[in-house]
This record gives structure tokens, C-alpha cells and sequence, in this order.
């Protein structure tokens, strides 16, 4: 529920049983969706969300509430222009109140407005100076987010930034650990075929990744796949 009293120890409370919640999720996926879902839920005014993720260099939505939500940030990527897109490239915070009368974003503002769209609130998603994408909020209603709205909704894109990298690096480690298995795996199989150490048999699988321009943990699943169906 959103935050409306105004008091300290409640924003706080409120604060806290998000975090838990973000932080209890158990891969990536599910904590982009805790965090749109818990955006909509939590702070006044928005009826859509999602996230404007950067993977790659490129931007891409990724758990949106709705399929206005894809529309809407897909008009931002096409045009290059509006508050999603600055609020990565400029490290700022953009409230929209009407896109009928926003100069900022000339092209943007009025095709948000055909759609639907007139208020908005986009926030850069950051670690130190680690820019991770952009959480945006969206509202048919005109003015539906006030400075009050803005405020508290920085302090819940900071604990969706948290667990969001958090689950980032904890899907990073679990795929580490997944190659190195492979790759060990790999191993035994060329030791016990040929004959061959340890470091004689991890050169084996340098070679063989060089060779095929592949990655060695790729090499190493080919391997391990192809014994297990012979």
C-alpha cells in the first residue's frame, strides 16, 4: 500500500518490508518483477512500471506491469528522446505532469499523450557509479505524482537498485561455479581417455576453444554432452 501519512516511521517500515521482499526473491527475474510489482503497490499514483534495463550497452524493458509499459519505453528507444532515456544517459530524476504540454521531449511527449500517458516518473537504477537501467512509472491521470511522490520513490528505487545488483552478482557466482564444474568435468573425461594429467588436459580444452572460437566452458558442455550420449 502506498505511503500517504506522511510520517518518518512509517516511509521507514514501509521501506523495510520492500527490501525484505527484493531481497528474498531467488534469481534475477523474479526480482525485476518484485520490484515493478512492489513500485505499482507501493508508491502513490503509479498504475504501470518497469524496468529500462542496460545490458550490453543497449536498453531493453524488461518486466513490464503492462503492455502499455513495453509501448511506451519502445517510443523512448525508437525516438532516442524522453525521460527514461535521460534519466540513464544524464544520472537525473524526471517528473512529468502532462506530456500535452512537456517541451522537453517534443516527438516523445505527444505520442505518450495519444496513448494515454500523461503523467510520469523515471529514475536512474545505480550502484556507486554503476548505472544498471531506469525504473519507470507511469499514470493515465494528470499530475498524479507530486514532489512528496518523488522523494519517496528515490529512496525505493535505491533498494531496487540494492537487491537487483545483489541478484545480478549471485546469478554471476552460480554460473561461475556451474562452468567450473564443467569444465572439471571435461577434464576427467580427457584424462581418463587419453591418459593425460590435469594441466595437460585443460590445455586440451584451451586448444580446442581457440580453435573453434568458442568460450571453454562451451567447449568443456560439448564434451561433457557428447560422453554422456555416446
Amino acid at each position: 500500500m502506498a505511503v500517504t501519512d506522511g510520517s518518518f516511521r512509517g516511509l521507514a517500515e514501509t521501506l523495510s518490508g520492500v527490501a525484505r521482499t527484493l531481497q528474498a526473491e531467488p534469481d534475477v527475474e523474479a526480482t525485476l518483477l518484485a520490484i515493478v510489482k512492489a513500485a505499482v503497490d507501493y508508491i502513490a499514483g503509479a498504475e504501470h512500471a518497469g524496468v529500462s534495463l542496460v545490458e550490453n550497452g543497449k536498453v531493453h524493458t524488461v518486466a513490464p506491469s503492462s503492455g502499455i509499459v513495453e509501448t511506451i519505453d519502445q517510443l523512448q528507444y525508437d525516438l532516442q528522446e524522453g525521460p527514461c532515456v535521460d534519466a540513464i544517459a544524464e544520472h537525473q530524476t524526471y517528473r512529468v505532469g502532462n506530456f500535452v504540454d512537456e517541451a522537453r521531449w517534443p516527438r516523445f511527449g505527444p505520442a505518450a499523450a495519444d496513448h494515454g500517458i500523461h503523467s510520469l516518473l523515471s529514475y536512474r537504477l545505480f550502484v556507486t557509479d554503476r548505472t544498471l537501467g531506469a525504473l519507470n512509472l507511469y499514470s493515465s491521470r494528470v499530475n498524479a505524482f507530486d514532489q512528496r511522490t518523488e522523494e519517496d520513490g528515490h529512496l525505493f528505487a535505491a533498494h531496487a537498485a540494492i537487491a537487483l545488483v545483489g541478484a545480478q552478482r549471485e546469478a554471476q557466482l552460480s554460473i561461475a561455479i556451474e562452468n567450473r564444474d564443467i569444465i572439471s568435468t571435461a577434464k576427467g573425461i580427457l584424462m581418463e581417455r587419453h591418459g593425460i594429467d590435469a594441466a595437460r588436459a585443460f590445455r586440451m580444452l584451451v586448444e580446442a576453444s581457440q580453435a573453434a572460437n568458442m568460450k571453454l566452458h562451451q567447449v568443456a558442455a560439448w564434451l561433457v554432452d557428447e560422453r554422456t550420449q555416446a
